[in-house]
């Protein structure tokens, strides 16, 4: 089954006078729907963007997984587990909340800030918090997330490249930028597609290149 989520559905939050946008793909915060709490392990996907000097100052989380990848400009985050890193396009950024962690997100830099944050439900909750960050990564290179028993596929299309959808229990797509081809659906910017039950899927970028994020569940 694939059922395809467009951009113009996500619920908008954030705070417009502080310069924060966001939207969101699942129930989240003030927003509830009963019928969208979660897709296998995903609880939230949000796209936030923050003007500069704007930012989420110092909140909780706890038995979490939290992946973040930044689309534009850097995002500046501090924990309270004494970790303080600046995060850019092509970083994959993780944040175990475990039995619980404070952090904060901001966007210190000149430019605007996009990034897409993505959490995960770990399989056993409570534990230590723990932090990571991955340079650079390459397509080629998936990011695991044993805690939550996934893995994330980045994927950069030139224009027209196929790239096949992991044939795994279940499988969420995000479009980050550009559009591309699942079967007879054409997905654009910020538009999502959850996935069960499918194997031998791809993904065909159109004219322009395209970047997916690509989640591998139930592993």
């Amino acid at each position: 089954m694939i059922s395809v989520r467009r951009a113009g559905e996500r619920y908008r939050g954030g705070d417009a006078d502080a310069g924060i946008e966001s939207w969101h793909a699942f129930s989240f915060g003030s927003f509830y729907d009963p019928d969208n709490l979660r897709f296998d392990a995903i609880l939230a996907c949000n796209e936030e963007r923050l003007a500069p000097g704007a930012g989420f100052d110092e909140h909780p989380h706890s038995h979490t997984e939290i992946v973040t990848w930044v689309v534009e400009g850097e995002l500046t985050h501090r924990d309270s587990a004494g970790h303080a890193t600046v995060v850019g396009p092509g970083d994959v950024q993780r944040l175990s909340s475990a039995g619980g962690v404070r952090h904060i997100e901001r966007n210190d830099g000149a430019d605007p800030l996009v990034f897409v944050q993505m959490w995960l439900a770990p399989r056993d909750p409570g534990g230590e918090p723990s932090y990571e960050i991955v340079r650079g990564i390459a397509d080629s290179t998936p990011y695991a997330l044993p805690q939550a028993g996934a893995l994330l596929h980045i994927r950069r299309l030139a224009p027209g490249e196929r790239t096949a959808v992991p044939g795994a229990n279940a499988a969420y797509v995000h479009m980050v930028r550009g559009a591309a081809l699942l079967e007879d659906e054409e997905l654009g910017p910020g538009d999502s597609a959850r996935i069960s039950g499918e194997d031998g899927l791809e993904l065909q970028a159109g004219a322009a290149a395209a970047e997916v994020l690509l989640w591998e569940l139930g592993g």
